[in-house]
């Protein structure tokens, strides 16, 4: 034993000197070489629809040119992810005391991609067209700017005069600026046909390089990077954009090679979008909210004025079931009228999970129940059946989300009978009419940054205006009348908490889902970033960072990993 302990220790002393020098000799540790975009390389991109003018004033109703006229024209202010204005054109701006005069400092720097300089002259021009009837701008944003005193107070500042306070004025000063100097003096129908919208001039991080024509055709459009940009230029330094009918040419494109991103993977192509390793997704909240509107004033549905009965019909909706299998997971549930992860938003808005049996309760404890003679459809006392119509648009995904509510109420004893109409029909001559019981439909707030959902619950407009669900409610409407005057953020901000806790109490209408957008571009692309949008050009808001190559700090070309 006394010598087995001796050759252990000598065993043991051997392996520890041996250690010793093995870690003198291991190589220093090797710092990774930080890499840094450089400019170079190209990004083509499918979008779906066709040109019509690269002209920001006539792109109300063209989705594919306001994608490109992002790139082309810049504006006074931008909005980031959270609903924040952001300064872009404007340097800086003051609101008066009493929220009427808004005065903004231009940036000096900016310039047109003819080398003139961005003055306040070229805002006003432009607001000039905004208020011109004969183009083809909606009725509605006409009729505000036809409201506002625009001053140029020198060659860099510009003050608007209101007629009242209104605190979402600032959602109306991301039109893209047009160049004065090269379009002042023209008719408005000399300017609908006018070539500098197959030509145009602006002051974005692109600038215009050419029409890409096929056959005749107009097949995409080619920019280049702006070497003056006042911002720096982008790191890529072409931007092609191509034209296709609809998400499957596009994708079908891609697998070709033809294109490096697909302006929006729907839900029909995403499972092959899916299956190609190489094309990466960036997703972000729409500005859209799906709900079912409740006519609050329909005498023959009585129970729809009970806020229990809507609590019920809403706990009965399996709504993430619906977005699972219907909308293919490219939505997210929705708990009230003001988009989540933005300023206003109330994070302690409570979830309304889906529980049949607690909907059940509800629906007995309100005084329906199966009636004693049997059915299927619960009743009161007074023989007032659970019974409506749902009306919802024609075509999917409405035709499968409304018949998985006509399943789901159908298990809690409510007879809901379906009925599909065209989407225009469905607002003018039902929604409009106040001509409906239920409806399912989507709250579309495009290019609105600012929360106000002063429009959809003001008591106001029940009226002629868009509250279709004919919500009468005086608390609810005077948190929106002062959170529309008040300029101050911070007191914006409780009153659409204050907003917001009212809606969930009383549940005028059920709020189901915040449609997202999926945006998918090749890992060739990198630096791409997007967060919620108000409009789909929102995902070219970080463009100037995106890119193609990198050098690392030794001056080697680096080779990206994946994002």
């Amino acid at each position: 034993m006394k010598r087995l302990r001796w050759q252990l220790l000598i065993v043991f002393l051997a392996l520890a000197a041996i250690g010793v020098l093995l870690a003198g000799q291991q190589p220093p540790a090797v710092q990774p070489l930080a890499s840094e975009p450089i400019s170079g390389g190209s990004y083509t991109e499918g979008l779906i629809g066709n040109f019509s003018r690269l002209n920001p004033i006539l792109a109300f109703y063209n989705a594919a040119d306001r994608d490109i006229s992002r790139l082309l024209f810049d504006s006074l202010v931008r909005f980031d992810d959270r609903g924040l204005p952001q300064p872009v054109i404007a340097e800086s701006w003051g609101i008066s005391r009493d929220g009427t005069v808004y005065n903004f400092s231009m940036r000096t720097d900016a310039t047109w991609h003819d080398g003139g300089s961005l003055t306040s002259a070229d805002v006003i021009f432009t607001i000039g067209l905004l208020k011109n009837p004969a183009l083809p701008i909606p009725a509605d944003l006409q009729a505000f700017w036809n409201e506002i005193e625009v001053i140029g107070l020198d060659e860099y500042t510009i003050q608007f005069r209101l007629p009242e306070p209104f605190a979402p004025f600032l959602d109306y000063l991301t039109f893209g600026i047009l160049p004065a100097h090269l379009l002042e003096g023209l008719t408005p129908e000399g300017l609908i046909d006018d070539p500098f919208n197959m030509n145009p001039v602006g002051s974005g991080p692109y600038r215009f390089e050419q029409l890409l024509v096929e056959g005749g055709q107009i097949a995409g459009v080619a920019l280049t990077a702006f070497d003056d940009y006042y911002e720096g230029r982008p790191f890529i330094n072409q931007m092609i954009f191509r034209y296709y009918p609809d998400p499957a040419s596009a994708m079908a494109a891609y697998r070709e090679g033809k294109i490096q991103g697909i302006s929006q993977i729907s839900a029909n192509i995403l499972g092959e979008a899916l299956d190609e390793p190489d094309l990466n997704f960036y997703t972000g909240r729409l500005p859209e909210l799906s709900i079912i509107l409740l006519n609050l004033a329909d005498a023959e549905k009585p129970f729809f004025q009970e806020a229990s009965i809507r609590r019920a019909l809403l706990t009965g909706l399996n709504r993430q079931w619906m977005v699972d299998h219907v909308l293919v997971s490219q939505a997210a549930i929705a708990d009230g009228p003001i988009f989540p992860n933005t300023w206003a938003y109330y994070e302690s808005i409570p979830r309304i999970d889906y529980d049949r049996d607690a909907a059940i309760k509800m629906l007995k404890e309100a005084g329906y129940t199966i009636p004693a003679e049997g059915g299927e459809v619960r009743a009161n006392e007074e023989g007032v059946f659970l019974s409506f119509t749902l009306i919802h648009p024609e075509g999917e995904p409405y035709a499968s989300l409304a018949q998985s509510i006509q399943r789901d109420w159908s298990a809690l004893g409510i007879d809901v009978m379906l009925q599909a109409i065209p989407y225009d029909q469905l607002i003018n001559d039902y929604l409009e009419a106040r001509n409906y019981e239920a409806a399912l439909v989507d709250l579309n707030l495009f290019r609105s940054p600012d929360p106000d959902p002063y429009p959809f619950w003001h008591q106001t407009q029940t009226t002629g205006g868009q509250n279709y669900a004919m919500w009468d409610d005086r608390q609810a409407s005077e948190y929106l009348e002062q959170a529309r005057i008040v300029v101050d953020p911070a007191e914006r901000t409780r009153l659409y908490r204050n907003f917001q806790v009212r809606f969930a109490g009383e549940l005028p209408a059920l709020p189901l889902f915040y449609p997202m957008y999926t945006y998918g571009v090749d890992s060739q692309i990198k630096g791409v970033r997007i967060g919620p949008l108000f409009d789909t050009p929102d995902r070219f808001t970080t463009v100037t960072d995106w890119y193609v190559f990198s050098e690392q700090s030794g001056g080697e070309q680096a080779s990206d990993s994946t994002p």
